[in-house]
């Protein structure tokens, strides 16, 4: 829970005034500054228990600070405030996962930006406070920092600066620019462009191997495009693309959560604004979330590069589970898999289908001759622009009492190559399929 605004936020104290935002252009982030009554988080908390959310709340970061001549925010943080929230959260019985400290002041920073030096700084102040606010829980909330773009010098450090104090570096992701943009959907089908976006987690992921840190990489925020992405894009059946092929490389960067922005508001919701009903990129999620475990193979596709292709061990399941995705509109792309020179992680190797034969295993792993369980999804009437998904052909709605459908494969024989059609993405769950990396006990 956070954004924009969450730096121009304080939360209210018995006897003191509780002001609500007011939209005043020439202030920064366009708004006066606001208050959170504790009403209303009381609602909220009583909301998130209702719901079974894991609940990260976003900090005000620009607490006690002074706005320089350059547009940076300098000065030490204030912690008086946050100190205040938790406190009164803890009396309440309010479970908070995680506490983040600011939005979008890494880097070169939206609205403002705050130094890499003194950032840290602030962040070994915050886990010094939650240590001692939390004294006696036995799980304390994580410390996370510093949701906002990536800058890989103000990442270095500031990760350099915080050995003890960090458990989740954060990063947000519109790498699709804005969403008034009306080449979106060619960015999308792009395969360098989205080989493109690859960059930030490798960094990332170098800078905290490099550190020392136990720290953990987390994409906080992403929504693809900015300033509530586009309509009938980013909300749409095309947009599982962008989002299902970020899961996929984020993971093989070892991203531990994806945070999706967002679950329902602007253009980019996985429910619709005004009905609720699920958007294509909710089932996406959902069969992402119960096929695709934590294990993630090595992956390697040889043929077009209009496929994009990612395998994990199987979830709560034996085998693995591999996700192709088909970039391109007219052709449709027969894979074959192996697991041939196989490692302890894993390597798979998907190959287009041509003239030679699917040749056999190695011995570290073997495919059984006999069945898979594939789903396949399209858009309706293959619509990039449709809301509506299919499921192996059948469309994907939930009934009058708002319950999802059941999510059904299909069963094809393993012999037989995985058939991608044009414009269309598969889950693949090859239970078969014993990789060492994937030993998976009942």
């Amino acid at each position: 829970m956070g954004g924009t605004l969450q730096d121009k936020v304080t939360y209210e104290r018995l006897g003191e005034p509780c002001p609500t935002f007011v939209k005043s252009s020439p202030e920064m982030f366009g708004f006066s500054q606001g208050c959170l009554p504790m009403s209303r988080w009381d609602e909220l908390n009583n909301f998130f228990k209702q719901a079974g959310a894991v609940v990260l709340f976003g900090l005000n970061a620009l607490s006690g600070r002074t706005t320089a001549a350059d547009g940076s925010a300098v000065g030490a943080w204030n912690s008086s405030d946050a100190e205040f929230l938790m406190r009164y959260s803890v009396n309440k019985g309010y479970t908070i996962h995680g506490w983040e400290l600011g939005n979008e002041v890494s880097g070169k920073g939206i609205g403002t930006r705050i130094a890499a030096d003194q950032y840290a700084s602030d962040i070994n102040n915050l886990q010094m406070i939650v240590q001692t606010i939390y004294a006696g829980f036995e799980v304390k909330p994580l410390v996370l920092a510093p949701g906002g773009f990536f800058d890989a010098n103000w990442f270095t450090q500031f990760i350099n600066k915080t050995p003890r104090s960090l458990q989740v570096v954060t990063h947000h992701i519109y790498n699709l620019g804005p969403g008034v943009d009306d080449h979106l959907i060619d960015k999308i089908l792009n395969p360098s462009y989205l080989d493109g976006g690859s960059q930030p987690f490798r960094s990332l992921q170098g800078i905290l191997k490099t550190s020392g840190t136990p720290a953990v990489a987390w994409v906080g925020e992403a929504g693809g495009a900015y300033n509530s992405g586009h309509n009938r894009v980013t909300n749409a059946f095309v947009f599982s693309f962008w989002y299902l092929d970020q899961l996929g490389m984020a993971s093989s960067y070892d991203t531990k959560t994806y945070c999706r922005q967002t679950l329902i508001g602007g253009n980019y919701g996985l429910l619709n604004t005004g009905t609720f009903v699920p958007n294509p990129d909710y089932y996406s999620a959902l069969l992402w979330h119960r096929l695709m475990g934590r294990n993630v193979l090595s992956t390697t596709f040889s043929g077009t590069n209009n496929i994009r292709a990612y395998a994990h061990c199987a979830k709560a399941s034996k085998g693995i589970t591999l996700l192709l995705i088909n970039l391109d509109g007219n052709t449709t792309v027969e894979v074959h898999v192996s697991t041939e020179n196989v490692t302890g992680n894993g390597t798979l190797v998907t190959q287009q289908q041509n003239q030679t034969k699917f040749s056999g295993m190695s011995k570290g792993s073997n495919i059984d001759v006999s069945t898979r369980e594939e789903y396949h999804l399209t858009a309706l009437n293959g619509d990039l622009h449709s809301q509506t998904v299919l499921l192996n052909g059948n469309i994907l709605s939930v009934n009058s009492s708002g319950s999802v459908p059941p999510l059904e494969p299909i069963e094809t024989s393993q012999s037989d190559p995985i058939t991608v059609a044009p414009f269309s993405i598969v889950f693949a769950h090859i239970a078969n399929s014993t990789v060492p990396a994937c030993e998976y006990v009942d």
